[in-house]
């Protein structure tokens, strides 16, 4: 069998953030080309595990499946094969295969971000503040040790490997608190037992009493702002290029968050996002936080991804 060269695997991978995230794709064109083309190979990984597990296209249209369990082997067995090096026939998995053997990156790093799927397919939800942490590890925080991998990061130097994590982290919280009346539709809801609770909401109806909402909404913005300011004092152990494309991240998704906070009890009535104006404003921004960035202690407080 022919299979597909790097270059056209590489371009799918393009044409999958392009389609899967704005965001991203804004960021990633401020990278070197070697260290963008690896980070669109491994979103194109990301995003058809995620695709796969919850029925989506793109990152669009999720719904309650049916076949969670098939679904997470299907991940799991194709994974497998690209980490052993061998072709899948499938350009996300195999762009992970590329991905993997010319930077160097840990399988663990992998199996950690299955391992969030899995929870999702097991109809997890989280009882506190630190099982929520735990989960967005999974599905964000790994994916930004990941990146850091791809950035030239050295797979060890834990302390800027928690830096990476801790901006994926806000990403995820940033997320979680824009989607609300999202996952909630598609039977999810990632607020902790515990918040709900203490203002009167329920996992099953979250979006009972809007202005009770917009306490937690608030909750996670200010979160993710945290872990935020902590990935933004770790951009001074990366390239110029990197720190760019890192900052310009942290703008656009800190500004999701910052939304959310800002729309209060109506955050839900429609979709949180940012402009293309604030996204270019955002770029531009970073530009001169790249040029002056300093590193600075990582705030003390802050939870700790596994090692």
């Amino acid at each position: 069998m022919r299979y597909p060269g790097r270059d056209a695997i590489v371009a799918t991978a393009g044409e999958s953030i392009a389609r899967g995230s704005r965001s991203f794709a804004a960021a990633s064109k401020l990278f070197d080309p070697a260290t963008r083309e690896r980070a669109w190979l491994l979103y194109a990984w990301c995003r058809r595990c995620d695709d796969i597990a919850d029925g989506q296209d793109h990152g669009h249209g999720m719904s309650v499946v049916e076949d969670p369990q098939a679904r997470l082997a299907e991940v799991r067995e194709r994974t497998a094969a690209a980490l052993a090096g061998e072709w899948v026939g499938d350009a996300a998995f195999d762009a992970l295969r590329i991905v993997v053997l010319e930077t160097g990156m840990p399988h663990r790093f992998a199996w950690d971000l299955i391992d969030g799927f899995a929870l999702d397919a097991d109809g997890w939800r989280p009882r506190t503040e630190d099982d929520l942490l735990r989960y967005c590890y999974h599905v964000a925080g790994v994916v930004g040790c990941m990146m850091a991998v791809v950035m030239g990061v050295a797979p060890d130097d834990d302390a800027v490997l928690d830096r990476a994590c801790d901006l994926g982290l806000a990403f995820q919280l940033a997320n979680i608190a824009r989607d609300i009346g999202e996952d909630a539709g598609a039977g999810r809801c990632y607020l902790p037992a515990d918040w709900l609770a203490e203002v009167g909401l329920t996992a099953e109806n979250p979006l009972a009493d809007r202005n009770a909402l917009a306490i937690l909404g608030t909750r996670l913005a200010d979160r993710a702002e945290g872990y935020e300011i902590s990935a933004r004092g770790g951009a001074a152990a990366l390239s110029f290029r990197s720190a760019w494309a890192v900052l310009a991240a942290a703008d656009i998704y800190g500004g999701i968050a910052r939304k959310v906070r800002a729309r209060g009890a109506s955050a839900w009535d429609s979709r949180t996002t940012t402009s293309g104006g604030e996204k270019l404003a955002a770029i531009l921004k970073a530009w001169g936080a790249a040029r002056r960035r300093a590193p600075t202690p990582r705030p003390a407080g802050l939870w700790t991804r596994p090692r």
